[in-house]
């Protein structure tokens, strides 16, 4: 538990290395922002902030730089005010909906002007609502640990994809897993079956846990990939950022760009209940970011489901880009990301 004095140590330290990019020292922070304290003082609790994993100390002698943690403590304390909207990003994109411009083109307009104003990366992605049933799996086993999944949908659309497995899966145990996977899941919406069918399968085969949960993930990623249609623009935008002038860094956010079946996964994980949903950096290995943040908002609707998302770097300015999407997302829904909100006319 923070002290009050701590808290504002953190939010300071965040909303300095934001802006300056640069470790944060105890000087900076008493003449800048917390004047009433020393920097002696500030030092001390800056030692048990460290302790706590919030901040962390990149070499000695520096000043500190925030963790994942503390960036949570400061968007946590952004989504609970209030947030000025953008005027100019509103009326642009009133200009367009004057045009008659269809929602596609309104989604791809709206993450150009997102990308723009926030150096982000932004994403739009639209997916009907008709739900994906499976009518059945099967593993086709190649040696002990390789086997070529086989996902039949109805409709008899079929997708494949090779696994390698983490430990020796006999032809009887992959015969076993596609057996109470179709048990459960032939016939049956997707995604009304997904989470509990991924919960047996751990729970009842227990021994080959992880084989099984590797194979629920390919399964998802195959079934769920192809309902979304996915728009991105703005890698020139994260080119101005110094964040990106590291060339490793640079590679790892186009490669997760250009992995479609990893974006949709993503982009399912963090969009499964309308309203905005914010993934920072590493606090969810799960997530695929690694050194990234994004930004979801998500909305049901018209027999659609509509995301807009921004993706930079975990120094991001995160209350202009909260700010910035939920500007937009105003702009294409009456009640922003009220699930209960229409398109306008």
């Amino acid at each position: 538990m923070l002290t009050e004095r701590q808290y504002a140590v953190v939010m300071a330290i965040v909303f300095e290395y934001i802006h300056t990019g640069e470790p944060v020292g105890s000087r900076s922070l008493s003449k800048k922002y917390l004047t009433r304290i020393s920097a002696a003082t500030i030092r001390n609790e800056m030692a048990d902030l460290e302790e706590m994993g919030f901040i962390t100390q990149p070499h000695t002698s520096a000043g500190r730089v925030p963790t994942s943690k503390a960036f949570r403590l400061y968007v946590d304390s952004i989504l609970e005010g209030k947030r000025q909207k953008s005027s100019e990003l509103a009326d642009r994109l009133l200009d367009l909906k004057r045009q008659r411009a269809d929602f596609e083109q309104l989604l791809v307009y709206s993450s150009q002007l997102l990308s723009r104003v926030t150096h982000t990366v932004a994403l739009a992605a639209s997916a009907p609502l008709a739900q994906v049933r499976l009518e059945r799996v099967e593993f086709v086993s190649i040696d002990l640990y390789h086997a070529l999944l086989l996902v039949v949908l109805q409709g008899r659309l079929i997708h494949q994809k090779m696994l390698a497995f983490p430990c020796e899966m006999s032809r009887e145990t992959l015969d076993e897993i596609a057996r109470r996977i179709n048990t459960i899941a032939s016939g049956k919406p997707w995604d009304e079956v997904r989470d509990g069918l991924r919960t047996f399968l751990l729970k009842e085969l227990d021994e080959v846990s992880e084989s099984c949960r590797l194979a629920m993930t390919e399964i998802d990623g195959l079934v769920s990939a192809e309902n979304f249609r996915f728009f991105t623009t703005g890698i020139h935008q994260i080119l101005k950022l110094p964040d990106f002038q590291d060339i490793g860094r640079l590679q790892a956010i186009l490669s997760l760009l250009e992995e479609e079946e990893a974006l949709s996964r993503m982009v399912r994980r963090y969009s499964a209940k309308d309203g905005l949903n914010v993934v920072i950096g590493s606090e969810d290995p799960e997530s695929g970011l690694g050194s990234f943040s994004a930004l979801f908002s998500s909305y049901s609707g018209k027999g659609t489901r509509t995301v807009l998302g921004l993706i930079g770097p975990v120094r991001m300015d995160y209350e202009k880009a909260i700010a910035a999407l939920e500007t937009v997302w105003d702009g294409l829904y009456e009640n922003g990301n009220n699930s209960e909100g229409r398109l306008r006319d």
